[in-house]
């Protein structure tokens, strides 16, 4: 089984790219399951039904978020009948919405975490203790396990891929939209990135059009974001292999694709 993890997608520009080479990577690569962040799909900020849907159609399979989960209100009305659109799953009690699902894919069953940091991000419960719970609730319903952990820094990240080597197919971070260069398999058999990187508009700042941050960065004022609708895109992902007989991951390949 080859499966697919798809950096945090940007707005219109980012929806138009991931079903672009969704598509394409889905046939070139052999890609079985795909998973994509898509906490910033509607407008650089939050998803909508539209925004979702196009994902769906565009050939994701579980739709994870993070902290930009709540900022189009109308998420509200959709996201508890989602089976599989979850949201971190450390934020309190009561929250809508779930922490993890279980996808079925011929014979196996996948299940999808989604957890955020705390460093440097709104104060949740602790990542570490709630993926621990996680693991104990999800033990004998799934064959194979993905964490897309949403968090800020490298250190972070790097803590929860060593804390779950050996315990998880994968964890994979987002929410800083730079892929970054250690993907690898930890020493116990978990594939791990830092961050998938992100899906849009590659001439701009994480997203947004490069004059507003820089105005922001040089005059220390406040700014109203816009996604950078020109110019090229960038697609980034990665594609993790997993046994058929052993449900062990086998490896993981960086796909970082630049117009």
């Amino acid at each position: 089984m080859r499966v697919m993890l798809v950096g945090d997608v940007i707005g219109r520009p980012g929806r138009r790219a991931f079903r672009e080479y969704v598509q394409k990577l889905r046939k070139e690569k052999s890609v079985d399951v795909v998973i994509v962040n898509g906490e910033n799909s509607a407008s650089g900020k939050g998803l909508t039904r539209t925004s979702l849907d196009e994902l769906y159609s565009g050939g994701a399979d579980i739709v994870t978020t993070g902290n930009h989960v709540w900022d189009k209100k109308d998420v509200l009305e959709f996201i508890d009948s989602e089976p599989f659109l979850i949201r971190p799953a450390n934020y309190p009690e009561g929250a809508p919405g779930k922490g993890y699902c279980l996808y079925p894919f011929k014979a196996k069953t996948i299940g999808v975490m989604n957890l955020s940091g705390r460093s440097f991000m709104p104060a949740l419960d602790c990542p570490f203790q709630k993926v621990d719970e996680l693991l104990k609730e999800m033990s004998g319903q799934c064959d194979i396990i993905f964490l897309d952990f949403h968090a800020e820094t490298t250190s972070e990240k790097m803590a929860m891929g060593w804390y779950l080597d050996g315990k998880v197919n994968g964890v994979v971070g987002t929410h800083t939209h730079i892929q970054t260069a250690d993907a690898r398999i930890l020493p116990q058999g978990t594939a791990y990135i830092t961050d998938l990187g992100m899906v849009g508009p590659w001439n701009s700042v994480l997203g947004v059009k490069t004059d507003k941050i820089i105005y922001k960065f040089t005059t220390g004022l406040p700014v109203r974001f816009e996604v950078e609708d020109q110019g090229p895109q960038v697609f980034s992902a990665v594609i993790v292999e997993i046994d058929d007989k052993t449900n062990k991951t086998m490896g993981i390949e960086p796909i970082l694709i630049t117009e």
